[in-house]
């Protein structure tokens, strides 16, 4: 069994992702590692040059940044990446994503067992969202618990919309359970690089209209911010050693609004009956 992993990626160092962790934790579960490195401004390609890693491929992709409709330009990009990879098996992973160590076993397995069952297209993670500080991940229903990262690439599946999952000709993907768990660090960043990036990314579905809104970010005490309680995959141990701005969850009653109400009361009949309401779910879920 062979796996092809890819990725895109432009202005990884302006826009603070932790680009070099996230290769560096996908490499040793890879026979290559396709990499589309768009026009930048800051030194992105010679960053991923510089791992001098003999299983990295890397092509240039031009990014047309005129076409700023829903974010799409960015599943046209992962698609073009697609194209590039020689295995069937195809590990995505976004520059703001990494793999834990302790993982490493179980996508491995899942992936053998998998392999020759035609009713299976791809492999399901769960997710573990960073918001605001490497202590604090968000849980409310508002952050999508599983996502596609593994696919065969013979089904046909191609990137969907704005490139959080996968779909075959508009339908929803056959998947199993990989068992591992993806550490999402979009949204750990200190507060102004962070509005950098959201003003960058907002371009690929709003044009310029809305920079200004983005020039003093803040991050939200939200509702459903919890402190982390885990470990964080090694190759983050530094980035998450050189925090040097503070993020507190805490909130207070004037924090409370009528949506975070109706996001309480859905928690409670998640823990009560173990079904969360309205949950996105793009895939179909098979026993293996």
């Amino acid at each position: 069994m062979k796996i092809s992993g890819f990725t895109v990626i432009r202005n990884a160092l302006l826009m603070g992702y932790p680009i070099e962790e996230s290769l560096r934790s996908i490499l040793p579960l890879v026979d290559e590692l396709v990499i589309g490195v768009g026009q930048s401004e800051d030194g992105t390609k010679a960053l991923i040059e510089g791992l001098n890693d003999s299983k990295i491929r890397i092509f240039d992709s031009f990014w047309d940044l005129n076409k700023t409709r829903g974010g799409l330009i960015l599943s046209e990009k992962t698609n073009e990446a697609l194209t590039h990879c020689k295995h069937n098996w195809c590990f995505y992973l976004q520059a703001d994503e990494v793999l834990h160590e302790k993982d490493y076993e179980n996508i491995l397995k899942a992936a053998r067992n998998s392999e020759h069952n035609p009713r299976i297209e791809g492999l399901l993670f769960g997710y573990i969202h960073f918001y605001g500080s490497h202590k604090v991940i968000a849980t409310s229903r508002k952050w999508y618990r599983n996502e596609i990262r593994m696919i065969k690439k013979d089904s046909g599946v191609q990137s969907y919309r704005d490139a959080q999952g996968f779909r075959i000709e508009g339908r929803r993907v056959q998947v199993a359970k990989a068992h591992a768990q993806i550490y999402h660090y979009g949204w750990v960043k200190p507060p102004s690089q962070m509005g950098v990036k959201t003003k960058l990314l907002n371009r690929l579905w709003h044009g310029n209209k809305r920079d200004s809104h983005f020039d003093h970010f803040q991050y939200d005490r939200a509702y459903g911010l919890r402190y982390f309680k885990g470990t964080h995959p090694q190759v983050m141990m530094n980035r998450v050693a050189k925090q040097d701005w503070e993020f507190d969850p805490t909130r207070t009653l004037k924090d409370w609004t009528l949506k975070d109400l109706r996001l309480w009361s859905s928690d409670l009949i998640e823990r009560g009956f173990g079904w969360r309401i309205g949950e996105y779910k793009p895939f179909k879920l098979i026993k293996n």
